[in-house]
């Protein structure tokens, strides 16, 4: 990637990719910065990209973090293997020095533009002989150095959008490939870079398909063995517009920040794709590795629906829930949401055990999306004894000493195993020993008692939830008040 800002769900995808099928095939994947236009490089952008790569599961094998055999993995690092890569062709003749100034190629671009043409440059220093050359440099003149295209270029097989070939010399002006600044531009670092690193498959956007043709000249003009190219359809909105980052809804700090799993940013992102042997919801990063055929991605545009999200994030956080290990990392994290939400509404310590907080995921498996709804309001209960008036609750009934009791003996009764099922039945048995209170007033009437609230979960759940203890000492607290 160019560090350029933040990552991105399109630059995450096409970096899964490149992951699933590099350990599919027992191969390695390499990280490597693009930084050859400095002035659109964001400092701390590349440690950023490889923090949200590791934070995502997919870490690069080899990277400018880790280093590894092939490096360095920053193209500013490499200047001296691109200038010795343009000077050999320079001396074959694929490559000449332009010295066009950039007031000549903008009068060029805006002359393209007002005959309504795509604005190309018109190779006029292809034609300079070698004196002519010899006294521009002699003048002390900037130049860059420029590749010539030519024509007849030999078509290419992709791995996604089969045979392809981009007549690019009859669209396109020579391209500069080593600018005036000594930085090479993406077209030769990528080819000399790719070489040297020795890349056998690059799966890139679908926006390089028509550069690859051009990429392929410069691979025949070093006599060098291209690798495999596959390029991946685009990551769309759900209605077929771009991906927009100017609300930085797409960038993976936001989804971090607002507590989605990383497994369910990677299984919707290939769930709205292609590549895999049919479409399902939950997958793991070892099933998309195992299902992944990149025969099989077709050339549709991939069409994302970010509104999905919450049901992916729920199916992978009840699989974490249900996992011992990974349950424990969530307790630790509730804790800290708790302490950092109600921290200062004195918390009693009993709440922040293991245990308690262990029990609440457990009984909401399923139920909840993000970690963090469990300290939204709903749920407060469950972290701030409520305050409630014994005249709160004779609003409800008039027999709140009957209902008080009968629920208190039962507690003592069930202390030991309290199910959501039993607590049911036995709550239905209660109500018929008061003498006029409905089945619903009496929730109404416990719900308030245990939460302060009018709707949350089943009473059941409050009661299994909080456990005998606090259920009976809550209720003590609301008749006595």
């Amino acid at each position: 990637p160019a560090i350029t800002g933040f990552l991105h769900l399109g630059g995450l995808r096409t970096a899964l990719y490149n992951y699933i099928f590099a350990k599919k095939h027992q191969g390695t994947f390499i990280l490597r910065v693009e930084d050859t236009d400095q002035n659109r490089v964001v400092p701390g952008a590349a440690e950023g990209i490889e923090d949200m790569l590791d934070w995502a599961g997919i870490p690069p094998d080899e990277s400018p973090c880790r280093g590894g055999p092939r490096g360095p993995y920053v193209q500013s690092l490499r200047l001296e293997l691109y200038r010795g890569a343009s000077a050999a062709l320079l001396e074959s003749g694929a490559a000449y020095r332009c010295f066009c100034t950039p007031q000549r190629l903008e009068l060029l671009r805006r002359e393209a533009l007002r005959c309504q043409h795509t604005p190309r440059y018109d190779n006029r220093c292809r034609h300079l002989t070698p004196a002519e050359v010899a006294q521009k440099l002699s003048q002390g003149l900037d130049y860059v150095v420029r590749f010539r295209l030519e024509k007849g270029v030999e078509p290419f097989q992709d791995l996604v959008y089969g045979w392809n070939k981009h007549e690019v010399a009859e669209v396109e002006g020579d391209p500069v490939i080593l600018k005036g600044d000594g930085f090479p531009t993406y077209h030769l670092a990528n080819v000399v870079d790719d070489h040297y690193m020795g890349i056998t498959h690059v799966l890139r956007g679908t926006e390089w398909l028509t550069s690859t043709s051009k990429h392929l000249l410069l691979y025949k003009a070093f006599g060098w063995e291209p690798p495999q190219f596959g390029h991946l359809p685009l990551l769309l909105n759900k209605d077929g517009g771009k991906l927009s980052k100017r609300q930085g809804d797409i960038f993976l700090e936001r989804f971090v920040r607002d507590g989605f799993l990383p497994e369910a940013l990677l299984d919707i992102v290939t769930n709205c794709g292609s590549g895999f042997t049919e479409k399902q919801m939950g997958r793991t990063l070892e099933e998309l590795i195992s299902q992944f055929e990149i025969g099989r991605i077709t050339t549709h545009s991939a069409l994302l629906d970010l509104e999905m999200l919450p049901e992916f994030n729920r199916i992978h956080l009840t699989r974490h829930i249900e996992n011992e290990g990974l349950r424990q990392r969530l307790v630790r994290e509730l804790q800290e949401l708790v302490k950092h939400i109600y921290g200062d509404q004195q918390v009693d310590p009993e709440v922040l055990e293991k245990e308690y907080v262990e029990r609440v995921l457990l009984l909401r498996k399923g139920h909840i999306s993000l970690l963090k709804n469990l300290v939204s309001s709903d749920y407060s209960y469950l972290w701030v004894r409520p305050s409630v008036s014994r005249q709160q609750l004779q609003m409800i009934s008039a027999e709140v000493d009957e209902i008080g009791k009968l629920v208190l003996g039962l507690m003592t009764r069930q202390a030991a195993a309290l199910t959501v099922e039993e607590l049911n039945k036995d709550l239905r048995n209660l109500q018929k020993q008061t003498r006029e209170t409905k089945y619903s007033s009496m929730m109404q009437f416990l719900r308030l008692a245990l939460s302060g609230q009018q709707h949350g979960p089943s009473v059941a759940e409050m009661m299994v939830t909080l456990g005998a203890k606090e259920v009976s000492g809550r209720i003590h607290r609301a008749l006595s008040s």
